[in-house]
């Protein structure tokens, strides 16, 4: 089994730095990939500080992944060498071990394999993008368009997929008016597919600071959530609004702008609880939902939608000797809009 060079963390206070891992030899379903790029994901952060439990170490980070094919297992016919790849937040599931469906298989948590910091179905441990490279079922091989370039569809894997998995599911549209809250990583991304869906889009973030931003993006509108004013002025306005922030908001003040038979969702993962009135909900039949990622299928179908439309994030390259820096300024949400590592800098971390 071959070492290759990666940056892990070996402890939640270690930060990361560069070491070596052993990758499997590639059985007859697997696929090679050299590494060529990966995207920075505040969930990075989270899991190589434990700040949700149950990380083991050393953890190797990084779920939005693009590369190269280098080599294929005898029973991989359909993925030439050279083709360009990614792999997104997972590695394997249900459906690998008869039971589930390719369309629901991310929210099969007795099975799923996390791209890093979970176990294979035989125990092993699995290690992220920050690498040279990753060995992977084909199933879990996503082609990337050729109109897509690998560094600015690296967040795609994980932060576009998390927006277009609920615009689709709440049938965003011509007609049907979207807000997104929260202009960052995840809400820039929004602002783009919910725009390309046809939908009208508004973002709500704190302060004025972003309006710019937001409507450079393809928003027809923007508010400050720091106005009082606004959340009168907007009450039920929207078909669905879409919580982008990691942090616990007043839910029921969010529930207000949504209109009859809408939806608030959450994509972000909230800080801690927070209370909901049942009347805001009742009243109006209001849904109150969450969404995380999706499926293989529809992460395809995500992909071939972003590349039509001409959608990639907008990022800031940077090298891994300087992800600490990047991961600093991920906390201060310093960035515009998502960083994305340049995996060939690996090669200069000399002795590793």
């Amino acid at each position: 089994m071959p070492e290759i060079r990666a940056y892990a963390a070996q402890s939640p206070t270690s930060g990361l730095a560069p070491t070596t891992i052993v990758r499997r030899d590639p059985r007859p379903d697997d696929v090679v990939i050299e590494v060529a790029y990966c995207g920075i994901c505040h969930t990075d952060l989270s899991q190589t500080r434990d700040e949700w439990g149950g990380a083991t170490y050393p953890m190797v980070p990084g779920h939005e992944i693009t590369g190269i094919v280098r080599a294929v297992g005898s029973a991989v016919t359909d993925l030439p060498v050279g083709a360009r790849v990614g792999v997104g937040c997972f590695v394997d599931g249900g459906c690998s071990r008869g039971h589930g469906d390719r369309e629901h298989e991310h929210q099969d948590l007795d099975n799923l394999v996390l791209t890093y910091n979970g176990r294979e179905h035989d125990g092993a441990p699995t290690y992220g993008g920050y690498a040279q490279t990753i060995v992977v079922k084909r199933a879990y091989v996503l082609e990337i368009p050729d109109a897509l370039p690998l560094d600015a569809a690296a967040p795609l894997l994980c932060a576009g997929i998390t927006l277009y998995s609920p615009l689709v599911h709440w049938r965003a549209g011509p007609g049907r008016k979207v807000a997104i809250v929260g202009l960052g990583g995840l809400g820039h991304l929004g602002v783009k597919l919910a725009r390309a869906f046809g939908a009208e889009v508004t973002v709500l973030s704190r302060g004025e600071g972003k309006r710019a931003d937001a409507l450079a993006l393809g928003a027809h509108d923007y508010h400050a959530t720091s106005d009082p004013q606004t959340f009168a002025r907007l009450a039920g306005r929207f078909d669905l609004v879409i919580i982008t922030v990691g942090a616990t908001l007043d839910w029921n003040a969010y529930l207000r702008l949504v209109r009859r038979e809408g939806a608030l969702v959450l994509v972000g993962m909230p800080d801690a609880p927070g209370e909901v009135s049942g009347f805001e909900l009742l009243s109006q039949r209001r849904s109150l939902a969450g969404s995380g990622i999706g499926g293989i299928p529809e992460t395809a179908r995500m992909l071939e939608f972003c590349a039509r439309h001409g959608i990639t994030a907008d990022i800031e390259t940077v090298a891994i000797q300087d992800v600490a820096a990047a991961y600093a300024r991920v906390d201060r949400s310093d960035v515009r809009y998502r960083f994305v590592i340049d995996m060939k800098t690996l090669s200069r971390d000399p002795g590793v």
